[in-house]
C-alpha cells in the first residue's frame, strides 16, 4: 500500500523537530490524531521509524532511509499542486543555493540582479556554510544546489564545471622582512595558518612544490578562508588564500608572494545539484549565468 501524503507530510513533522508534540501543531492535527497517522503510516510500511521513550524520539535506519525520499515526494506534491493552481502562468520557483561565506559576498550576492535577469521565474534563496556542510545539506534535501571546490565523490551528486579557483602563498611584507621564508628551514620560524585538517588550503602548495611539509613552528586552523585573510593581515603567520580573495591586498602591496616562482596548484569551483533532480535543466542555465559573471 503506498503512504499518503498527509502521512508522509506528519513523518516529516515528526523527524524534523524530533517532537511529536510540536510536529502535530505544525500540521494542525491534534497530538492523538498525528500519532494515529504515524502509526498508521509504520503498520503500511513494516517497520518502525522511530524509537520512543517517555524522553525522546530518534529515528530508526529505516526512517533515517526513508526521510530524503520523504522530502522528494513532498516537494513534487507541492510542485504539482503550483501548476494546478498557476499552470503556465506560474509566476516563480524557489530555488535554495548554498554557498562559502567569502564566494557569496565577493561573487555571488553581487551576480543576483544578473542571476534575476537570466532566471526570472526563479527566486533565488541563499544559505551560507563549509564545503562539507553544503554537500550534507545537498543530500539530505535542505538545499536544491550548491556552489563550491570541494571534490566529489557521491555518485548521487552531479556537478557542472564554473570559474577556475587560483590560489597564492602569501605574508604581510612586514613578516617576511623580519623573518624571510626562501627556503625550507625558513618555516620553523613561522606558523601557517590553514582552515581544517580535512581540507587544507596549504596542499595547493604542497602539491605544486612536489616536496614534503614544510616544518612550520605550528599549524593554526581557523575554519573561514576569510579568517584567515584577517589573521594574515595581521602579521600572525603565513597561508596560501584563493587569488580572487587576496588580489587587492597584493595590488596594494599590504600582502606578498610566498616562493613567488611556484605556481600552486588550482581548482575550480562547480554547481552541485542531486542527479535525481528533475530541474537539471534549471541548474544548466544557472550554471551558464554564473560563468557568465567574472570571479571576484
Amino acid at each position: 500500500m503506498l503512504p499518503s501524503l498527509e502521512s508522509l507530510r506528519c513523518f516529516e513533522a515528526a523527524a524534523r523537530t524530533l517532537r511529536f508534540r510540536e510536529a502535530a501543531r505544525a500540521v494542525a492535527l491534534t497530538p492523538t490524531a498525528f500519532g494515529q497517522r504515524i502509526q498508521k503510516l509504520e503498520e503500511d510500511l513494516g517497520v518502525a521509524l522511530f524509537v520512543r521513550t517517555t524522553r525522546s524520539v530518534q529515528l530508526t535506519r529505516e526512517g533515517l532511509a526513508l526521510l530524503p525520499l520523504a522530502r522528494r515526494c513532498l516537494l513534487a506534491a507541492e510542485a504539482c499542486a503550483d501548476v494546478a493552481s498557476h499552470g503556465a502562468a506560474a509566476t516563480s520557483m524557489d530555488l535554495t543555493l548554498g554557498t562559502r561565506h567569502e564566494l557569496g559576498l565577493s561573487f555571488v550576492v553581487p551576480s543576483l540582479d544578473a542571476l534575476r535577469r537570466a532566471l526570472p521565474r526563479v527566486e533565488l534563496h541563499l544559505y551560507f556554510g563549509s564545503g562539507a556542510d553544503l554537500l550534507l545539506r545537498l543530500r539530505s534535501f535542505d538545499l536544491d544546489c550548491a556552489i563550491t571546490s570541494s571534490h566529489l565523490a557521491d555518485p548521487k551528486l552531479d556537478a557542472h564545471r564554473l570559474h577556475r579557483e587560483d590560489y597564492v602563498f602569501v605574508a604581510t611584507p612586514a613578516l617576511l622582512a623580519e623573518r624571510p621564508l626562501r627556503r625550507a628551514e625558513h618555516a620553523r620560524a613561522h606558523a601557517l595558518l590553514d582552515a581544517s585538517p580535512d581540507l587544507p588550503l596549504y596542499r595547493y602548495f604542497r602539491d605544486a612544490a612536489g616536496s614534503e611539509e614544510l616544518p612550520f613552528a605550528r599549524v593554526v586552523r581557523l575554519g573561514t578562508i576569510e579568517a584567515i585573510r584577517q589573521r594574515v593581515l595581521a602579521g600572525a603567520g603565513v597561508a596560501v588564500l584563493p587569488t580572487y580573495l587576496v588580489r587587492g591586498d597584493l595590488a596594494k602591496r599590504r600582502l606578498a608572494r610566498v616562493f613567488p616562482k611556484i605556481t600552486l596548484a588550482h581548482d575550480y569551483f562547480r554547481l552541485v545539484f542531486r542527479k535525481d533532480d528533475v530541474r537539471r535543466a534549471m541548474y544548466d542555465e544557472l550554471a551558464r549565468a554564473l560563468l557568465a559573471r567574472p570571479l571576484r
